[in-house]
């Protein structure tokens, strides 16, 4: 295995907890203290407007606020249209991305530290479309990589994991039971764990979401940004953005933020209606047809509450009629979005935000699922 000690100089991790530092060529994938999620000791300054004419036509056009700098890989990420839906709502349209998900702003940073490190392999866990950006920046990077999956994964997104040469490993329980597996294995020494929910790489890659909203609306940010939330790795890179762009002075305002749950799976919302800090607990989960934001144990819970308290917003759940009427009617507007994707537009569509301006991001493609309860 290299190390990447004569390499460019990358931030250390910190634990949000405790405040314990981890230098950056490490591998170590979680606070050795507490074994919780790291954050980065990263405070960039954004480019201002004017300055990204004529730069590279990917999320890599906002250089000055990434942790690496220069794409060693690429497949053209990022820079997905904005579309007004009704009235004052509009659309990011994600699932336009390489692997049709919104997961790939992550998955490409992720991708690119790992070479930069140069691990002996990289392990991922996923209920499909974070495993299988992961799987795709891995094959662009040439890095062995290996998947763990849950049983009951859509036979699509496997199959799509599979295509980019990634080894599955399908294991026989729940998405807790998926992350526990992974876990495991990412202690192994060389193991590089490309966790969407445990390094901060990810966040990185997610927070151009909301650079790119502000490059697209001329250099403000709408009233309210509605984000789905299961693990809250786009909310917190959009909060991470949002800190960034304010603190430059290139917004006057934060715009509020709203997380969306599935009502099946909702401990967050839960927690947030209790006017609680940190999850209440053991909350009774359902299936739903929002598979990809149905984490009943959020690792990151007290960031996600607490951003969203910071910012004014709020929490929304949806039921499955919601989310199957929705995705019937994106599709009738010409956006056929799988089923997770379209829970931010199924929260607002009936004005529970009021005429105020809403971004909702359509994070993965329907071609992934199919509809809602066909």
């Amino acid at each position: 295995m290299t190390t990447a000690t004569d390499s460019p100089a990358l931030p250390d991790y910190v634990c949000p907890v405790d405040g314990t530092r981890v230098p950056p060529a490490s591998l170590a994938w979680s606070c050795p203290a507490c074994r919780g999620p790291l954050d980065l000791d990263f405070s960039p300054t954004p480019a201002p407007l004017g300055s990204l004419s004529g730069r590279v036509n990917s999320l890599w056009r906002y250089a000055e606020c990434l942790p690496l700098r220069t794409p060693a890989i690429s497949l053209g990420e990022g820079r997905t249209p904005l579309v007004e839906l009704e009235g004052s709502i509009s659309a990011k349209l994600d699932f336009l991305m390489p692997t049709l998900s919104f997961k790939d702003r992550g998955a490409v940073v992720l991708a690119a530290l790992a070479r930069h490190l140069g691990p002996d392999r990289v392990i991922a866990d996923s209920s499909g479309n974070a495993g299988t950006a992961v799987a795709a920046y891995c094959a662009r990077a040439g890095l062995p990589c290996t998947v763990y999956v849950p049983a009951g994964t859509s036979p699509k997104k496997l199959a799509q994991i599979g295509a980019h040469g990634a080894r599955l490993e399908v294991v026989d329980g729940d998405r807790e039971a998926t992350a526990r597996a992974a876990r495991a294995a990412a202690d192994e020494p060389g193991t590089f764990y490309a966790s969407h929910v445990h390094n901060p790489y990810f966040l990185q890659g997610t927070k151009t979401y909301v650079h790119e909203l502000w490059e697209d609306l001329g250099g403000t940010l709408p009233d309210a940004l509605v984000v789905p939330v299961g693990n809250g790795t786009l909310l917190l890179g959009a909060a991470l953005a949002v800190r960034e762009l304010y603190g430059a002075g290139l917004i006057a305002r934060r715009p509020a933020l709203y997380a969306v749950q599935s009502a099946a799976v909702a401990p967050l919302a839960e927690a947030w209606r209790a006017g609680a800090d940190d999850l209440l607990g053991e909350v009774p989960s359902a299936p739903t047809f929002a598979e990809g934001i149905a984490i009943p144990r959020p690792l990151r819970a007290r960031q996600v509450l607490r951003v969203v308290r910071e910012s004014g917003g709020g929490f929304l759940t949806v039921t499955e009629n919601q989310i199957a009427s929705g995705q019937r009617d994106l599709a009738a507007r010409g956006l056929y979005v799988e089923s997770t994707g379209v829970a931010c537009w199924a929260a607002v569509r009936e004005g529970v935000l009021g005429d105020r301006g809403v971004v909702v991001p359509l994070c993965g493609a329907g071609a992934k699922t199919g509809l809602a309860g066909a």
